[in-house]
C-alpha cells in the first residue's frame, strides 16, 4: 500500500501516534487510507448538500474495508461570480483545486481518492489532480438541480441575465423578475440546464471516472445517495486491483468524451477542460480532434439554454448511457476502454435503452447534422477559436458585420444596454483571455444583454475570453493567441468588417494583407491593471486557450 510509507516500520511511530490521535486503532491503521475530497460549502447551491453524499461515500469505504479520511476542496459558483471581479477567480481556481489535492494526497501518502464534486471548475480541477498524481481514484457528482416553473413554463437560471436585460428594455417588470427569481432555482444541485457543470459531470462519466448515472440522477433523488455509497465501495476495489486514472484516461477515452460532448451539445468550456485533463494525464490531444469528431458526430439532444429540455429529462430518457449506446451505431465510441467499474464502456452501456426520442434523437434523425461545438481558424484566430455551433441560429452561421471594439466586458455590456449596438455589428471583446483578464472571464452578461435586447439574430460576439455554458447565439470565444499575448484580435478597429463562416470554420478580419502586417508590426499590447497575489502568479504562467489554459 502507498500509505505504508506513512505508517509501517519502527521509524514511523510518531506518524502512527498522530493517526491514533484521529481516533484510529491499530487494526484501522493496517487498512488502506482513502481520501474523501469534499467540495461542500455553504455558498454554492450545487455543493450545499455534499456532506450528505460524503457520509454515504465514507460508509461505503468503511464497509468495504478502508479508512475514509475527509478533506475539503474550494468551489467558486460561476453564476455568483459572473460580471464582476470574482469571475477572474473562476477558471483560475481550477489550478488551486488540482494543486491542493496533489498536496494533500501525496503529503499524507493516501492509497486512493474519492472526489465529491458538482460544478464548473471543480470537476476538471479534481480530474486534473488525479491524472497528475495517478493513484486509484473515483468521482461522484452532487447531481443536477430540478428546473423551475415561471408563468406556466419550465425555466432555469440560464435566462436570469436575459431577464435583467428585458427589464431594462421594458419587456419585463421588476415584479415579474422577482417572481422569476423565486422560481428559477427551486433547490440544491448544479444548474438544471446543460451548462459547464452538467457538461463536465457528463465528461467525467464518459471518461470512465465515475459509475453509471453519475451525471443525470437529480441531486434531490435518494438514488444519488445509493450511488455515493457504491462509489465508496468501488474505490476499495480500485485500490485492490491497482487500477489508476491513467489506465482509464487514455486517448480513446478522451475521444469518447468529445463524441458525447458533440452529441449532447455541451458547453464550449469542455474544450478547455478536456485539454487540461489530457495534459495532466500526458495524453497528446490536439484541439483539431474536436473539430474532426464534430464533423463525424451529429447533435442528438436539445438541452437548455438552446433547447427545451433539462438534465432531469435526460435522466428519464435513459441517461448518458443511452446517448452512448445510440452513438455506437456510428462506430465513433471506443467500447473497449476501461472504466472505474472494472468493466469496459461497452459493457456499461450494453443494456441501455432510449426511453424518449424527443430528448435523445436517433443518429438517422439528429437535431443537427454536426456536433454541438466547432473549432474555427483564420487571420483573427491563427491558433483557433471555439463556438457552440449547435446553439447558433441558422441565419447567423454565415455572417459579416462591422466591428465594435471593447477592451473589457463591462464596457461592452454598457454599450449594449445603452442601445449603442445595432443590427449588423460584431461585438469584439478583448484582453479577457487567460493572461489578459487575467482568468479568462465568461461573457454571459454580454451575450444575455444581446439576447435581452432582441439582437441575437442580428449581432455576433467574438472574444479572447470565454462563454458560460448558459450562452447561446453567434458567440465565438477562446480566440488564440489572445490580445495580451499579441494576438491579432488586438489589431481590430471599430468599423472593420469581420467575416464569420461557421460551416467553413473561418474567422477573419477583412483587410488587405499589407494592412494586416502593418497593424501587427505596430500593435502595442495594452498593459492590464498591476496585480498582486494569486492572479499575478497565474497570469505569468498560464498558457493560451488552445492549450487548455493550463499553468506550466
Amino acid at each position: 500500500m502507498i500509505s505504508d510509507q506513512l505508517k509501517k516500520g519502527i521509524s514511523r511511530a510518531n506518524h502512527r501516534s498522530l493517526l491514533k490521535a484521529l481516533g484510529l486503532a491499530n487494526e484501522d491503521i493496517k487498512k488502506p487510507l482513502i481520501g474523501v475530497v469534499n467540495s461542500f460549502n455553504e455558498i454554492v447551491p450545487g455543493h450545499i448538500h455534499l456532506n450528505e453524499l460524503a457520509a454515504c461515500v465514507k460508509l461505503g469505504v468503511a464497509a468495504a474495508g478502508g479508512v475514509p479520511l475527509e478533506f475539503p476542496a474550494i468551489a467558486v459558483c460561476d453564476g455568483m461570480a459572473m460580471n464582476h471581479e470574482g469571475m477572474r477567480y473562476s477558471l483560475s481556481s481550477r489550478e488551486l483545486i488540482a494543486d491542493s489535492i496533489e498536496a494533500m494526497a501525496i503529503g499524507h501518502q493516501l492509497d486512493g481518492l474519492v472526489l465529491i464534486t458538482n460544478c464548473d471548475k471543480i470537476t476538471p480541477g479534481m480530474l486534473m489532480a488525479v491524472a497528475r498524481i495517478n493513484i486509484p481514484s473515483i468521482m461522484i457528482a452532487g447531481g443536477p438541480m430540478l428546473p423551475g416553473e415561471f408563468q406556466g413554463h419550465v425555466t432555469d437560471g440560464s435566462v436570469g441575465c436575459e431577464a435583467s436585460s428585458k427589464v431594462t428594455t421594458g419587456e419585463m417588470t421588476e415584479t415579474e423578475m422577482d417572481e422569476w427569481e423565486n422560481e428559477a432555482c427551486p433547490g440544491f444541485g448544479c444548474c438544471s440546464h446543460l451548462g459547464t457543470a452538467n457538461s463536465m459531470n457528463c465528461m467525467a462519466e464518459i471518461l470512465g471516472m465515475t459509475l453509471s448515472w453519475n451525471s443525470t440522477i437529480p441531486a434531490v433523488f435518494a438514488k444519488r445517495k445509493v450511488l455515493a455509497r457504491r462509489t465508496g465501495e468501488t474505490i476499495m476495489q480500485l485500490v485492490r486491483t491497482n487500477i489508476r486514472p491513467r489506465d482509464i484516461l487514455t486517448k480513446e477515452a478522451f475521444e469518447n468524451a468529445i463524441a458525447i460532448d458533440m452529441a449532447i451539445g455541451g458547453s464550449s468550456n469542455t474544450v478547455l477542460h478536456l485539454m487540461a485533463i489530457a495534459y495532466e494525464a500526458e495524453v497528446e490531444l490536439d484541439i483539431k480532434i474536436f473539430d474532426e469528431i464534430s464533423k463525424a458526430v451529429p447533435k442528438l439532444c436539445n438541452f437548455s439554454p438552446s433547447g427545451p429540455y433539462h438534465i432531469v429529462d435526460l435522466y428519464r430518457a435513459g441517461g448518458l448511457q443511452a446517448v452512448t449506446k445510440e452513438l455506437t451505431k456510428l462506430n465513433v465510441i471506443h467500447t473497449d476502454v476501461l472504466t472505474v467499474t472494472g468493466k469496459s464502456m461497452g459493457a456499461n452501456v450494453a443494456d441501455s435503452v432510449v426511453k424518449d426520442r424527443n430528448v435523445i434523437h436517433t443518429v438517422e434523425n439528429p437535431c443537427y447534422l454536426e456536433g454541438g461545438i466547432a473549432i474555427m481558424w483564420g487571420n483573427l484566430a491563427p491558433d483557433s477559436a471555439v463556438v457552440k455551433a449547435g446553439a447558433v441560429d441558422k441565419s447567423m452561421l454565415q455572417y459579416s458585420g462591422l466591428a465594435k471594439v471593447f477592451n473589457c466586458e463591462e464596457d461592452a455590456v454598457d454599450a449594449i444596454l445603452s442601445g449603442k449596438i445595432k443590427k449588423g455589428n460584431v461585438i469584439v471583446i478583448r484582453y479577457e483571455g487567460p493572461k489578459g483578464g487575467p482568468g479568462m472571464r465568461e461573457m454571459l452578461m454580454a451575450t444575455a444583454a444581446v439576447i435581452g435586447a432582441g439582437l441575437d439574430k442580428d449581432v455576433a460576439l467574438i472574444t479572447d475570453g470565454r462563454f458560460s455554458g448558459a450562452t447561446h447565439g453567434a458567440c465565438i470565444g477562446h480566440i488564440s493567441p489572445e490580445a495580451a499575448a499579441g494576438g491579432p484580435i488586438g489589431i481590430v478597429q471599430d468599423g472593420d468588417i469581420i467575416d464569420i463562416d461557421i460551416p467553413a470554420r473561418k474567422l477573419n478580419i477583412k483587410i488587405s494583407d499589407n494592412e494586416y502586417k502593418e497593424r501587427m508590426i505596430n500593435l502595442k499590447v495594452q498593459q492590464g491593471e498591476k496585480r498582486r497575489g494569486y492572479l499575478a502568479r497565474y497570469a505569468k504562467s498560464v498558457t493560451s486557450a488552445n492549450r487548455g489554459a493550463v499553468v506550466q
